[in-house]
């Protein structure tokens, strides 16, 4: 199999499911456990008894995946809520290779025609490229109007310090390989892969949602966390201004609200939040996982570097804005060893406390993580695999509350520990799991918003000049 991706000749992912007594494989089963290792064929993590089927991640041949530039990964696995998912012929390009690739326009259109119904879209890709075809173009990001009818949503979840979350971007251009939202897109029938960083769904009128929301009797004007999936200072903020839209109802009404986030953007609001910080309803966690530019590259292609979220800290500390550090995910073997000078250097620069998060990889995330590591950390990777389940109880997820942010076991102990006694050297307040910087807010200054009476926008159909509506 080639991917439709790379444009050249290497494999993709074959999800699969391996009998080690025969070799054979069942490609249409579902994958859990262990990923296998191009050099010895061995299933890390898994027993290699004979009678045990095995399943994992199969890369079919030593050749690594080319990486795509501003990209956290240039694979799309299959949608784990459909069925069926599209794997090309690899007999096809062979055929066109045979006679010198003269078919390949047509064989491309036919290919592309069939993986839209008979529609000619011009993001199809090329499943069938000849040897000699030039690179496929960058993807890039495709806006859809999400026209959801609320925003504030609440969260049921025992191990989070806040009730209230908004989201107005659905998927991030920052790309994280290790983002825990990547398999909330596929509930829109995207991939958890390229999809999450290229689709992004917008709620437009997010603003006139939010101004609504506040005015109704029965909110009570609780700390709103922004965001709690995907980042509301991604890339396509800076010329949308939706999340600006929303604190500037927040300014008026004096809504409590926490910010998360890894993009130094959130500076151009600085005039919002020094005005609701002025009523005890702001603060802001700047996300840091590491203070090597290189890492941050790959692991974030598209948020700030290192060095600009430390100036992020300095200039809302500067503002007398409350500001946090959210050491988020640590992740054993690749960067917890930077704990201690990740908090001093959030200390020198103004945060006052610090919160951490130990990486989970829930879903297709551990295929997408593993391959991750395997382009850019060969000689790494099964030894960070080892580390994160020795942190999780021998899985790279776990979805127990209590354990799923924290992890469990001696080596997550060991960075708890390391967390807690860096923070108490530099001065920084530990946020555990039940408390954050949410909760130190105050909603005693909230006066409802006036509202307009303006809610047109909710009937409204059609197409966005230049973005897609959803289906």
């Amino acid at each position: 199999m080639r991917n439709p991706l790379d444009g050249g000749q290497c494999s993709v992912y074959v999800w699969y499911a391996m009998d080690v007594t025969n070799g054979s494989c069942r490609t249409n089963e579902p994958c859990n456990g262990g990923v296998s290792d191009p050099a010895s064929g061995a299933l890390v993590g898994q027993s290699t008894s004979a009678s045990r089927l095995h399943r994992g991640v199969h890369y079919g041949s030593t050749y690594v995946r080319p990486t795509i530039k501003g990209r956290g990964t240039p694979a799309n696995p299959p949608n784990r809520f459909e069925s069926t998912h599209c794997e090309p012929d690899e007999a096809e390009p062979r055929a066109l290779e045979d006679d010198g690739g003269r078919s390949s326009a047509a064989a491309d259109a036919t290919t592309a025609g069939g993986m839209a119904g008979g529609e000619n879209h011009a993001d199809a890709p090329n499943l069938a490229p000849s040897q000699h075809a030039a690179p496929p173009p960058l993807p890039a990001t495709r806006l859809y109007a999400d026209n959801s009818r609320t925003l504030i949503n609440r969260v049921d979840s025992p191990d989070l310090g806040f009730r209230w979350t908004i989201n107005p971007y659905r998927g991030c251009e920052h790309g994280c390989i290790y983002c825990y939202a990547r398999p909330y897109h596929e509930q829109l029938g995207f991939s958890s892969g390229l999809d999450f960083e290229t689709r992004i769904t917008v709620k437009y009128h997010a603003a006139e949602i939010l101004r609504r929301e506040l005015t109704h009797p029965r909110w009570a004007a609780e700390p709103i966390v922004m965001c709690g999936v995907t980042d509301a200072y991604q890339p396509i903020e800076r010329r949308l201004g939706i999340t600006r839209a929303c604190l500037e109802v927040m300014a008026e009404s004096r809504q409590p609200v926490s910010i998360a986030t890894k993009n130094r953007l959130v500076l151009r609001d600085l005039d919002l939040l020094k005005s609701l910080n002025s009523h005890q309803a702001a603060s802001v966690a700047i996300s840091l996982t590491t203070l090597d530019p290189r890492l941050s590259a790959c692991m974030e292609p598209r948020a700030s570097c290192p060095a600009d979220r430390l100036a992020t800290i300095r200039r809302l500390a500067e503002a007398e804005v409350p500001v946090s550090v959210l050491l988020a995910p640590i992740i054993p073997g690749l960067n917890d060893c930077e704990i201690p000078r990740l908090l001093q250097e959030a200390a020198a620069a103004g945060a006052t406390a610090a919160g951490w998060i130990l990486i989970r990889l829930p879903h297709q995330n551990r295929f997408l993580f593993m391959d991750w590591l395997r382009r850019w950390y060969p000689d790494r990777a099964r030894r960070i695999e080892a580390a994160i389940r020795q942190a999780r109880a021998g899985r790279l997820s776990d979805a127990s509350y209590g354990s799923r942010m924290r992890g469990s076991g001696a080596h997550a102990q060991l960075i708890r520990r390391t967390f807690n006694v860096f923070c108490e050297r530099y001065g920084l307040h530990s946020y555990d799991r039940s408390q954050t910087a949410a909760k130190q807010l105050s909603g005693a200054a909230f006066r409802r918003p006036q509202d307009d009476g303006s809610q047109m926008f909710l009937f409204e159909a059609g197409e966005e000049e230049g973005e897609l509506m959803m289906p």
